[in-house]
């Protein structure tokens, strides 16, 4: 008589890591896909667990991934590499309606409306003007290159290369560019928990 048949396992659901690891690495689909040599709309199946890829598509997403091709096939938790580069394409940025002044974020979004870094270009006659942030607030602003002013509440201070400035932000504030020459500067926001 034959040994009853084991139950069918599951192939590996490797779309969550994936995923996870594409989003870590603040990769879009469009990117990924372009590294890997994977179609978008298969990737994004994929991803979603709708589409077993062949052993040779996944070892494909590894290595565009940069990680070893177990790690996608195992189970558990997708273990992220230990250094995580954003490219610089994808480091979202703000302008201001005059196009004077970008605001580069660099933290991480998860940590928004915490703790905020931006890199700050501000061309000549730009202005960053902002309303107050919860009481407590603070921003740290160092200057990179050329001068810029900071206003918080009825206080002015000049900035030049090198210096940085600490002041609350619970009032209305603001960050302009008196000179003549583009100014680069590191702004640091602390919110109040």
């Amino acid at each position: 008589m034959p040994a009853p048949a084991s139950p069918v396992s599951q192939p590996p659901r490797v779309g969550e890591r994936i995923q996870a690891l594409r989003q870590a690495e603040r990769l879009s689909l469009d990117e990924l896909s372009r590294r890997a040599g994977v179609s978008k709309s298969m990737l994004s199946q994929i991803e979603r667990n709708q589409a077993n890829p062949t052993v040779a598509v996944v070892w494909r997403l590894a290595n565009a991934l940069d990680v070893p091709l177990a790690q996608l096939l195992e189970g558990g938790e997708p273990t992220l590499p230990p250094i995580v580069t954003v490219p610089a394409h994808a480091t979202p940025s703000l302008r201001t309606p005059d196009q004077r002044c970008e605001l580069r974020i660099l933290g991480p979004i998860e940590l928004a409306g915490q703790f905020e870094w931006y890199e700050l270009v501000m061309q000549p006659g730009g202005a960053l003007e902002s309303q107050a942030h919860e009481p407590g607030s603070r921003e740290h602003l160092s200057v990179l290159t050329g001068m810029l002013d900071v206003t918080a509440g009825e206080a002015v201070q000049r900035l030049k290369h090198g210096e940085t400035a600490r002041y609350g932000v619970d009032k209305p504030h603001a960050i302009r560019n008196p000179g003549k020459t583009t100014a680069t500067a590191l702004l640091v926001v602390i919110h109040s928990t």
